[in-house]
């Protein structure tokens, strides 16, 4: 098992970490047999979100002799209620759900405190600005919790987030399907195969975001990294083909920020297929001519920023400056700190000599040398 950095806060997690969702309704010899195991291949990382109370206990209880070995993510606003979750900011109800996590995990301190699938630009307000982050101020004030973290699914609260020097880590859904999407709050857009109509490529959006978080230190735990299974069947996959877990996998981690993946499993069968990521080959591991060759919504001719392309000729950061432009066309007029950022490039697209050799080794077909052109008329 490989380990990774988590921002500033200097813990060391499992690159691939156990997502604990799919435990409901079961006993606790699965639940033991599934932490036990995960700790004998070197997991040392959980997320639980989930609120139903049989679960907590259930983990808790497994993980009681061994907390020392874990890092864990418990998320502050989903409560059970009626005998199924609820996402709420009532504070009542918030506070009762935090105290019944901890009670159940037996733990007094809890590694993050994640503030729990913030969506929209009212509901963060509403956080930011109220009780409900005074709450998890004074938590960690006390000790409680250690460090704050942050889950949404939307690409411009993750920006909040990211930005917010509050905020230590971002739990976010990244996979090759939900990363094409422009900046949406509806996470029912990601399972309906008619809003991928036009879609194609990394949403430059995104890559942003991710570049952000990489250079502010804001470390990425990665949730949905399999989009609920849907990308392992080609009849249900937006593409018309299959993955892996392991391209899965390997697709969230070269992501720039990304510290960690949390995997759902259902057993011990499943974990290893994830696990195979540890030791398989480069081959195994790569996407690019399965999304460049999709039948639906192919990647191909679109950057993804994947370094294939590498090492130019003229040392230019190809991928890098792709991304700039990408991001500027997307607006009217380059935006200033775009243009800023391409200023500060060692090199820019003024020294791309056209030799050609980048669109070669490129497994998307982009056409490097018309852009790095275009580049030129609009940066420079």
């Amino acid at each position: 098992m490989k380990y990774r950095i988590l921002g500033n806060t200097g813990l060391k997690v499992s690159e691939i970490a156990f997502g604990a969702e799919w435990y409901i309704e079961r006993s606790y010899s699965d639940v033991e047999e599934i932490i036990r195991y995960c700790e004998a291949n070197g997991i040392n990382f959980i997320d639980c979100w989930m609120s139903e109370p049989t679960v907590r206990t259930n983990l808790g209880k497994a993980i009681k002799n061994t907390r020392d070995k874990w890092i864990i993510q418990g998320h502050i606003g989903a409560t059970w209620q009626n005998n199924q979750y609820v996402r709420t900011r009532e504070m009542d109800k918030v506070k009762e759900a935090f105290e019944d996590f901890m009670e159940r995990f037996q733990i007094d301190m809890l590694d993050f405190g994640m503030i729990h699938y913030v969506d929209t630009q009212e509901d963060y307000d509403e956080i930011m600005n109220g009780e409900f982050i005074e709450y998890v101020r004074d938590l960690k004030e006390k000790g409680i919790i250690k460090h704050i973290g942050f889950s949404t699914h939307s690409t411009e609260i993750a920006f909040l987030a990211a930005e917010n020097p509050e905020i230590e880590l971002l739990m976010f859904s990244i996979n090759p399907a939900y990363d094409m999407f422009p900046p949406t709050d509806a996470l029912d857009d990601y399972r309906d195969d008619d809003k991928y109509e036009g879609l194609a490529g990394l949403d430059p959006r995104r890559a942003e975001l991710y570049q952000l978080c990489e250079d502010n230190g804001t470390p990425i735990t990665v949730m949905k990294g399999y989009a609920s299974g849907r990308l392992f069947d080609e009849n249900d996959s937006p593409f018309g083909v299959a993955l892996t877990p392991v391209q899965c996998i390997h697709y969230a981690l070269e992501q720039k920020g990304v510290v960690s993946i949390f995997v759902g499993v259902g057993d011990t069968k499943e974990l290893d297929a994830a696990l195979e990521y540890e030791t398989v080959s480069d081959s195994e591991k790569e996407y690019s001519d399965i999304l460049a060759n999709a039948p639906k919504h192919s990647f191909e001719g679109k950057c993804m920023y994947c370094g294939h392309c590498t090492p130019c000729t003229s040392a230019i950061d190809i991928g890098g400056l792709i991304k700039l432009y990408d991001l500027a066309i997307v607006h009217d007029a380059v935006p200033q700190s775009v243009q800023e950022h391409y200023n500060n490039l060692t090199y820019d697209a003024t020294e791309c000599i056209a030799c050609g050799e980048c669109e070669d080794r490129c497994p998307f077909n982009v056409k490097i040398v018309d852009i790095m052109l275009d580049a030129q008329d609009l940066f420079n």
